[in-house]
């Protein structure tokens, strides 16, 4: 998992509250088993006037030029709210975006995030109103985000503080997910099962 220390980069606006992981990644593009191709489907339903992705809606606000390549998504609260789907934050991270920040999310969205290297920040509803009206004021303004710190920054020097949980944060700025764990315990795990071999051998059955 790619760590996330300091992000700096261009906040793209979704003014919408309740965004469900139904309208993030369709359900009918859920079909492939890598976590890699999701990206082109976020936002399939708002983002496209065809089923096929091949016409953009002009009238959706992440298809205007100024947010293109943006990195931070601004939104509203529960963002992330419906089905379990992991794919929801694998489309947000495949698509560029590496933080989002909104009043509140749906938990398991929530959890997601932190799993796929993707940073959720919860910030008070006039914190959010702030950071929109700064963004929407500037076209291509960027955000800095210090997880170290945990502050956020804007162009023009506003700072706004986030909590996270230690552990979270751990795992974020040192790229470990469930996996980068469990290895880091790699070599405490052959030393036991050496021993556990020699301890009870009918448990482990030589193959032929």
């Amino acid at each position: 998992m790619k760590a996330f220390t300091t992000l700096k980069g261009i906040a793209g606006l979704l003014d919408k509250a309740n965004v469900d992981t139904d309208q993030i990644i369709p359900k009918q593009f859920l079909r492939k088993i890598e976590r890699s191709g999701f990206g082109q489907h976020l936002f399939h339903d708002w983002r496209f006037l065809d089923d096929a992705g091949k016409v953009p809606n002009p009238d959706f606000i992440l298809n205007a030029p100024r947010y293109e390549n943006a990195t931070v998504l601004v939104t509203r609260d529960n963002f992330g709210c419906g089905s379990s789907r992991e794919h929801a934050p694998w489309a947000l991270e495949d698509y560029g975006f590496r933080c989002i920040i909104a009043p509140s999310f749906a938990d398991i969205f929530y959890n997601n995030c932190f799993k796929n290297g993707m940073l959720p920040i919860a910030l008070g509803e006039d914190k959010v109103d702030e950071i929109f009206k700064t963004i929407d004021a500037k076209p291509g303004a960027n955000l800095t985000i210090d997880l170290e710190k945990q502050t956020i920054h804007t162009d023009e020097g506003k700072e706004y503080s986030f909590e996270v949980d230690h552990f979270r944060k751990y795992c974020l700025l040192n790229g470990l997910d469930d996996i980068g764990l469990t290895m880091k315990k790699a070599e405490k795990i052959q030393k036991f099962e050496e021993k556990n071999q020699k301890e009870v051998p009918w448990l482990y059955p030589k193959v032929v």
